[in-house]
């Protein structure tokens, strides 16, 4: 089975799917950790975030691999490094869907997310993974949530991992990854038709992955 959980920053994706592919034993398959792999590339490299080529080149020359440990996490590995870590920098954040919005680099993502996918039951997060890459999944989600909301978590974890960012800094980061997210020309941010809408502004961790596991239960 494979479960699509899309939706913007900050509403919640990653930790849901984290709690539904381990309550289940299916595979979780974060596939913007993928893009912020490669943006970290970029930055490292000193490329320019909008020289489309180079990064195109680059993706198709890069190994990004992922891989479960025990706490139903995921690590992320780019040519044989473990970079979960650095993926998350602030500096990485603030590039990686001008990175993403490439067409042919979402076309190299995808194949892999297909492959990785086809392995075994898995749940997967991102934008597109019930529109694009797996528009055939037996079970689809948009969790979102009020934009002061999502700035509040944003906010919360990134200070957890220990990053000095103002509430400011968050809100404005967050306000142009929606903008860009949601009008790229290439498989936009967009709920499925499918798919079913959880307002999570309100609700509590629990609250949704319970919400989520009763609606995959129910097949």
């Amino acid at each position: 089975m494979i479960v699509a959980i899309d939706g913007p920053a900050g509403a919640g994706k990653s930790t849901i799917a984290k709690k539904v592919a381990a309550t289940l034993g299916f595979l979780y398959i974060d596939t913007g950790a993928m893009y912020r792999a490669l943006a970290l590339k970029v930055l490292d490299l000193n490329i320019d975030p909008l020289d489309e080529q180079k990064i195109i080149a680059l993706a198709r020359a890069s190994d990004i691999s992922l891989t479960p440990e025990p706490d139903g996490g995921l690590a992320v590995f780019l040519d044989g490094n473990n970079v979960s870590r650095q993926i998350r920098e602030p500096r990485v954040t603030r590039i990686v869907s001008d990175v993403a919005k490439i067409r042919e680099v979402r076309q190299v993502m995808v194949e892999l997310q297909r492959k990785l996918g086809a392995r075994a039951d898995c749940v997967l997060d991102g934008r597109d993974i019930g529109t694009v890459v797996f528009p055939q999944a037996e079970k689809k989600f948009y969790l979102d949530a009020g934009f002061d909301e999502r700035v509040r978590r944003r906010f919360l974890e990134l200070r957890a991992m220990g990053q000095a960012v103002t509430s400011e800094e968050v809100a404005a980061d967050l306000a142009n990854r929606d903008n860009i997210d949601s009008t790229r020309k290439v498989a936009p941010l967009k709920r499925a038709e499918d798919a079913l809408h959880l307002d999570t502004t309100r609700m509590s961790i629990d609250e949704v992955t319970a919400a989520v596991l009763h609606n995959i239960r129910e097949k």
